[in-house]
């Protein structure tokens, strides 16, 4: 498995002859995606899912399939155009086979912000596929039950998060490494310290962060 951090929440998974591609938000460059079989978007928020970058994308990768957690396959269908027919539905506890990959979609709200935002659903993503390692990225929450997961995608800053919420969060989940998404409203000193207290406090002995920020491809 190779996985590319893109920024903020979007990542590339390559695994078992699957591209996947997940979180094509606005703080993301996805301009040179190519070759994908699957985008996957776990809720409507713009950071998540770029409505002016969605038909280019989609454009460039006519094969690929197109999931969404349910919500955002209404709010995204304009945006979509020519591609809307493309939109599926992505409901929590209905497994989605892409290949020899299996996507479970898991939780179902985002997490709260205030009582001025509209609270809106959220879907984290459980992918796993023979003799890799389990990966889950949770979208805009923290309290799904993915199961036994190797690779936690973790939020490490919003609106909506605290830090004291995240060291919970992966300790709750209790995987071998993190992966730290959810970043583009840090700069490098900040980003720094989020990065710490999760390396640190996210396991009794701490808990390996794998920063993949501007490092390409990695194999897990």
């Amino acid at each position: 498995m190779q996985i590319t951090h893109l920024g903020h929440s979007c990542v590339l998974l390559e695994v078992a002859d699957q591209r996947i591609l997940i979180d094509p938000g606005t703080f993301s460059d996805v301009s040179g995606a190519r070759d994908l079989t699957a985008v996957l978007v776990t809720h409507q928020h713009p950071d998540h899912v770029d409505p002016a970058q969605l038909p280019g994308l989609l454009a460039a990768n006519p094969q690929a399939r197109v999931l969404l957690e349910e919500q955002t396959v209404e709010a995204l269908a304009e945006a979509a155009g020519e591609h809307r027919d493309r939109l599926e539905r992505m409901p929590t506890g209905t497994d989605v086979d892409l290949g020899t990959v299996t996507v479970t979609p898991v939780g179902q709200r985002h997490a709260f912000i205030h009582d001025y935002v509209p609270w809106i659903d959220n879907t984290g993503l459980v992918i796993r596929a023979d003799d890799e390692p389990t990966i889950f990225h949770p979208g805009d929450a923290l309290d799904a039950e993915p199961g036994h997961v190797d690779v936690l995608l973790v939020p490490v800053n919003a609106p909506w998060a605290r830090v004291g919420d995240t060291v919970n969060f992966v300790r709750r989940i209790a995987p071998t490494r993190v992966v730290p998404i959810h970043d583009g409203l840090l700069n490098d000193t900040g980003r720094a310290m989020y990065l710490n207290h999760v390396g640190t406090f996210g396991a009794d002995g701490g808990v390996e962060v794998l920063d993949l920020r501007g490092q390409g491809a990695t194999s897990l």
